[in-house]
Formats: structure tokens, sequence, C-alpha cells
């Protein structure tokens, strides 16, 4: 039997690269993996001005749409408002989400109305606006403390020089689900319970107004897939697994 394939989508101002330790281990299990690149972000060279909630979403259905048979979508941080609108376009498609440290938003609402409940993350006050590109960034100072305390510090150093821009807009737009389409699919959770940047008072109001089948807690900062890539697969496989 074929067993199935991962989408891994990454947070803000990352990349594919999230996933470098994350995909070999995946790979050797006998998976397939997409670690994709969001437009703008990473080598896509959409210009950041030009880039949607909806035009993301819409380049990830197309990648479902490629792909036979149905996929795992893996959110982390803020993008995981982007597996939730996908799964409204494509439940038909999607075996399961796995929200890691993400933000799981309910019809109606915003990633930014959940952000600023968040008055304990380290990462407030070091993100720069630019107007002109409808964009923001995070100031290199905050990426060890806020990012990856438990990481190695050449994680940190690694990210000085990849970490870019992150389009405004798609935290601001409420997102448009139906219990027909996206509440048909079997979510899952992962809560990182030393996150600095989502913290675990934010990830445990989400996932408890959201109920999802199962909620699995990493003693872990905001970035498993490079302080304890290991375990977070296993997590994964575990949830590839199982019954939906």
């Amino acid at each position: 039997m074929k067993k199935q394939t991962f989408i891994l989508i990454h947070g803000s101002w990352h990349s594919a690269w999230n996933w470098h330790k994350v995909t070999p281990l995946l790979e050797q299990q006998g998976y397939t993996v997409h670690a994709i690149d969001l437009p703008g972000m990473g080598r896509d060279k959409t210009p950041i001005e030009d880039v949607t909630l909806e035009t993301t979403v819409h380049r990830l259905c197309e990648l479902i749409d490629s792909i036979d048979g149905k996929v795992i979508l893996i959110g982390h941080s803020k993008n995981g408002i982007m597996i939730s609108q996908v799964a409204e376009y494509r439940p038909y498609r999607i075996e399961k989400l796995i929200y890691l440290a993400a933000y799981l938003i309910p019809n109606g609402k915003t990633q930014k109305e959940y952000s600023v409940q968040d008055t304990e993350g380290y990462l407030k006050g070091y993100v720069d606006i630019h107007q002109e590109s409808r964009s923001h960034t995070l100031r290199a100072e905050i990426f060890q403390e806020g990012l990856y305390h438990d990481c190695d510090t050449d994680i940190t150093e690694m990210a000085k020089v990849i970490l870019s821009h992150e389009p405004i807009e798609s935290g601001m737009v409420p997102l448009h689900l139906t219990d027909e389409n996206y509440g048909s699919v079997a979510k899952y959770y992962i809560e990182c319970t030393q996150d600095r940047a989502v913290t675990p008072f934010i990830q445990q109001k989400m996932y408890t107004e959201t109920p999802c089948l199962k909620v699995y807690k990493m003693d872990t900062g905001h970035s498993p897939f490079f302080s304890k890539p290991k375990e977070l697969v296993q997590l994964f496989l575990e949830i590839a697994q199982s019954a939906p």
C-alpha cells in the first residue's frame, strides 16, 4: 500500500528550509514530501506586494490538484490559516490537517485577532512594518530568544541569512470556513509547551475553541523541526497511521 503524501507549510518569515531535517526522515519511511516556499517567500520570486491569502491558498490548491490521492497538510505558526482555508476548498483531497504550534482560527475571524491576545509572546515589538510593500520583517536580535532558544546556535546564524519578509494582508483577512467542507476534515494539534512566539496560552485557547481529534504536546520551543526533528516526525507518523 502506497504511503501518504505530506505537504509541509512553513510559518511567518520562513521558507521550505524549515523542514530540511524533517523531510529526509519522512522520506526514509517511504512517504512523499513536498516542503514548499509560499508565494513571495524563500526562493519564490512572486513580488511580496502581490501576495494575498487568496493567491497563496490558490497556489496550494494547485499543488494538491497535481498530486494523486489524498494529502496530509501540516501548517506551522501563522500559516495554520493557510491549511484551514485550503481545507475549505479541497476537503475531498485532504486526509488530515496537522497544526504545529499554529493558528487555528474559526470561521469569520482573522489571525491578527488571536495574535493580539497573545500578549506574552517574545516577538512583540520586534516586527518592522513596510507599508510600501505591504509586508513586515522580524528583527534578527530576537531570533535566538524568540524562535530558537532550544536549538543549536547555527540555526540562528542560518536564519539571519535566510529569513525574509512576510505579507501583511493574509493575517488580516477573515477565514471563510464551513462545517460541510472544512469541518469534515480530521484535525490534529501539536502544542509546543515552551513556545515563546505562539505561546501555550494562545495555542490552548485556539484548540479549545476549535476542538481537534487529538492534541499532542512537545516540550520544545517554537521550532521543533530544528530542536527535536526525530520526535516531531514520530508524531507525524503516528497521526498519519491513525484512523481519522
